[in-house]
């Protein structure tokens, strides 16, 4: 954490009170004049500063971009934080707890697919229509719900086309888990594959467990 100081105004205020005060009441043209009021205005200023101290501030530490040295990946990964600030933008503008989880769930998935292709870049041809189309037009229908919740009519228009958008966000909460999902479907078939070699082997070995008898068998 960094400290700020916010310097008090009052010290200031005080020495040139002091100047005002004197030369409203008392003669200024002997040295000894100038001398005694340098000396009363700097004590007055000390008083301000003693009165009225100044304020320290505690700021966050400035949080450096994510960068991989790979423009293209940089790229996305400035495109996930845009998207990522403008979800919770809408979701503390949009009422309803449902809108509401379902727009969460929705950031939680873009950070996970965008992270998961930064650390596995060969996958990034799989996400092209993602980010060209689904989070970009996801986005605005959850815009236009914002605009048109907003405008307070309750008209056929604006009645129709939010409820239009409700019922789309669960087709798209669920686009955005498959689109997840299928990020990892090269993993789970080598995971597949290792499983059934292993089975194969310990059995080849006799080292697989036998089932257990059925009760009562």
């Amino acid at each position: 954490m960094a400290k700020v100081v916010k310097r008090s105004p009052a010290p200031l205020y005080l020495a040139a009170a002091v100047w005002l005060i004197w030369g409203l009441f008392f003669p200024l043209y002997k040295l000894t004049h100038f001398i005694i009021l340098i000396c009363l205005s700097t004590a007055g200023g000390l008083v301000g500063k003693k009165l009225f101290p100044d304020k320290v501030f505690e700021v966050p530490d400035p949080v450096e971009p994510e960068t991989t040295g790979d423009a293209q990946l940089d790229a996305l990964i400035a495109e996930r934080d845009r998207a990522v600030a403008e979800m919770r933008r809408l979701n503390d503008n949009i009422p309803g707890e449902k809108i509401s989880a379902q727009i969460d769930h929705l950031e939680e998935d873009t950070k996970k697919i965008i992270s998961h292709v930064v650390a596995h870049p060969e996958k990034l041809p799989q996400i092209r229509k993602f980010m060209n189309y689904y989070l970009p037009t996801t986005l605005k229908l959850l815009n236009a719900y914002d605009r048109m919740d907003d405008a307070g009519v309750a008209g056929a228009n604006i009645g129709g086309a939010m409820g239009r958008i409700e019922t789309m966000m669960e087709t798209i909460v669920s686009a955005f888990d498959k689109q997840l999902d299928a990020l990892f479907a090269d993993e789970a078939l080598d995971i597949s594959t290792d499983i059934t070699v292993m089975e194969n082997l310990l059995k080849q070995e006799g080292l697989a467990d036998e089932k257990p008898f059925a009760a009562g068998g």
